[in-house]
């Protein structure tokens, strides 16, 4: 068993990529963030008022069902969190991810795709939500980040 978890949610396959990447230069493990109702085209349509991923992030309460429940945490000291931007902030189904699951003495770290912003509160937000784990700055991992400059940004955090 790895040291590291590089657990995520991808809505289009952009931040899964990225994640699949990073866990090979982590040698970390692998687990994706799946919603119990996959999200539509329509649901991610982000100009669409009433799409769900709009009622969702305006939503605070907002906690999508979770596909599968986390794998047990107790073999792993770090733990990759990662997730496309969406209205400058996690998804809400990264917020269902952190509060089911125990990350007391673990470190998070946040990464992050975005077709067009930054990490924004992602990290406060993050760090709110598990006060018991130190959480870090985090990366935006844009493009197709080669396992080299991955491997340098794990050892520098």
């Amino acid at each position: 068993m790895a040291t590291s978890l590089v657990a995520y949610f991808s809505a289009s396959g952009t931040t899964a990529r990225v994640a699949e990447t990073l866990a090979r230069a982590a040698s970390a493990d692998l687990f994706e963030i799946a919603p119990a109702n996959s999200y539509t085209a329509a649901d991610l349509d982000w100009t669409d008022r009433s799409s769900r991923s709009t009622k969702e992030m305006n939503d605070e309460a907002s906690r999508p069902a979770l596909a599968v429940d986390a794998p047990p945490l107790d073999g792993y000291d770090t733990i990759f969190v990662g997730f496309p931007i969406w209205w400058y902030v996690e998804p809400r189904i990264i917020d269902t991810f952190l509060e089911s699951t125990d990350f007391a003495g673990k470190t998070i770290v946040p990464f992050a795709t975005s077709g067009g912003s930054g990490l924004g509160k992602a990290p406060e937000r993050m760090a709110s939500l598990t006060p018991d784990a130190t959480v870090l700055p985090g990366k935006l991992l844009n493009g197709d980040p080669s396992d080299t400059t991955l491997r340098t940004w794990i050892e520098n955090l």
